[in-house]
């Protein structure tokens, strides 16, 4: 998860979050070689005396300035678009979860189970204990196999809210009256942390998300355990 002070993203937690780790390393490279030529240009221009001729008017300047712009796009875009139809790739999932947005916490429905399901609020400050996180931990987390094709299916009941799990490279809208989808993989054991991504009225910043990715005899377990309390 995030800490104090952290310029960068969250470690990636899944394949796509470290392929948008390893584009945003790609197109920021960009941008600094772009920054760079331009302050170079700039300084040049102002420091020095001399005027070449040539520049002035030249054909072949034009040129470069016109086609060098949209080689650069091309590049940024090429594995902008690769990734982005990576995150709509849904293959074969091993689990769906559903969650709904309410004002304000979230509730889950595991839909390849008879009767799983529970509502997970937020924990109150006084109601931590030591090592918990303020406004981020739940009473109920959403618990998934960890390298399991996980499918999520997104809605609301009131009105929009988004569901957002920054280190697993998650994040869609829940509209009422609509069914969103997305899929993520876990790719190794932890907790993770997100929250409501769109405001939602008076307490959107009290409706935290906690997904915990386990192994699969774990989750098992933990499934059976929660189908004998219901």
């Amino acid at each position: 998860m995030a800490h104090p002070s952290q310029l960068g993203f969250q470690d990636a937690a899944s394949p796509v979050m470290e392929e948008l780790l390893h584009f945003h390393d790609h197109a920021l490279m960009i941008v600094f070689m772009i920054s760079t030529l331009v302050l170079y240009i700039i300084i040049a221009m102002v420091s020095t005396k001399l005027t070449n001729k040539y520049i002035l008017d030249s054909q072949e300047i034009e040129i470069i300035w016109t086609i060098l712009p949209a080689v650069i796009l091309i590049i940024i875009a090429i594995p902008s678009l690769r990734i982005l139809y990576l995150m709509d790739e849904i293959n074969d999932p091993h689990l769906t979860v559903k969650a709904m947005g309410h004002q304000w916490y979230w509730s889950y429905e595991y839909t390849d189970y008879e009767n799983l399901g529970f509502d997970s609020y937020m924990i109150p400050t006084q109601d931590l204990t030591p090592g918990q996180f303020r406004l981020l931990e739940t009473d109920h987390r959403m618990v998934v196999p960890m390298e399991s094709p996980i499918r999520m299916l997104v809605s609301a009941e009131d009105v929009l809210h988004s569901w957002a799990v920054p280190a697993l490279g998650v994040k869609m809208d829940a509209v009422p009256g609509r069914l969103n989808q997305t899929a993520f993989i876990a790719s190794r054991p932890g907790v993770f942390y997100g929250q409501c991504s769109e405001i939602c009225g008076a307490n959107h910043s009290f409706m935290p998300i906690v997904v915990e990715a386990v192994p699969l005899e774990h989750f098992e377990n933990w499934s059976s355990l929660m189908l004998e309390d219901a």
